[in-house]
């Protein structure tokens, strides 16, 4: 069972993951949808007018399983209206694998790692992993979706950390990474409530990255949902950092085979 998008549109995206069909808010779809939803047998619909809500029309079951690019997740909806995954980010990880292929067991850093997906991917690949992020329930949720992979045993190291205070110590250890990927929110906590706002943070996060990349590294990709990170804001921003080496940045896209494909923030990939 697998993620498609069926359309999109009055800021509403239409999606079925597995056997259940969902609409969830999608601020960008300021188009109107390509069809009519009236007769689509919706299983639930998430809102945040007057307070966060899911409106289930069907029972879902408390989680459920699919397979996007490869990798299987657990899907559990949320009060935040997440589900567990962000289908666009499977865009980069064929890209990802084919640099991990290159190299035996090289070291990649996963920061703000989510549910886990580039982390498998990449251990899928060959790699060895940091999987690192500030929420212990989404760490938990990733660990899960490792077994589902059966990679419970794969060299991926889990770490629920404030990201800045954790590149300091690997700083400090002289420890380095082969690739790294990072998609920082627009506002978080870390695990002790320390505050990270990305306007602020970006350009300590990506030199702390910088320092930590082994003498012949594979990558570094950075991924952003957050208003004016545009491709072109991204590639001045690694271009600034990195200096040599190529950037190609772009939209991540949800493709649909049904109607139109659906922007869903900027990507910028960095290769020496």
């Amino acid at each position: 069972m697998s993620y498609s998008l069926l359309d999109s549109g009055d800021e509403q995206k239409l999606e079925k993951f597995g056997p259940y069909t969902l609409i969830r808010p999608c601020a960008q779809a300021i188009w109107k949808p390509k069809k009519s939803w009236d007769k689509v047998k919706v299983d639930a619909v998430f809102s945040r007018e007057k307070e966060n809500k899911w409106k289930m029309m069907n029972k879902l079951p408390p989680s459920w399983i699919i397979e996007l690019q490869g990798v299987k997740f657990k899907i559990a909806p949320t009060d935040f209206g997440h589900l567990g995954v962000f289908p666009e980010h499977s865009m980069l990880w064929a890209w990802m694998q084919e640099k991990i292929k290159t190299r035996q067991t090289p070291n990649i850093l996963n920061l703000f790692a989510y549910s886990g997906g580039a982390t498998l991917s990449c251990a899928q690949a060959g790699a060895k992993v940091c999987h690192l992020d500030a929420s212990k329930g989404m760490v938990t949720w990733a660990r899960e979706n490792a077994e589902l992979n059966k990679l419970q045993s794969a060299p991926i190291r889990w770490i629920v950390e404030d990201v800045l205070k954790f590149l300091q110590r690997e700083q400090k250890r002289n420890v380095k990474y082969d690739g790294i990927i990072l998609d920082p929110p627009s506002f978080g906590r870390g695990n002790k409530g320390e505050i990270f706002k990305i306007e602020k943070d970006i350009h300590p996060l990506l030199h702390a990255c910088k320092s930590l990349l082994s003498n012949d590294p594979l990558f570094l990709v950075l991924t952003s949902h957050t208003p004016g990170f545009t491709p072109l804001a991204m590639d001045h921003l690694l271009s600034q950092c990195l200096h040599k080496g190529k950037v190609e940045t772009g939209e991540m896209v949800i493709s649909s085979a049904e109607s139109f494909a659906l922007p869903s923030g900027s990507f910028a990939k960095w290769e020496p």
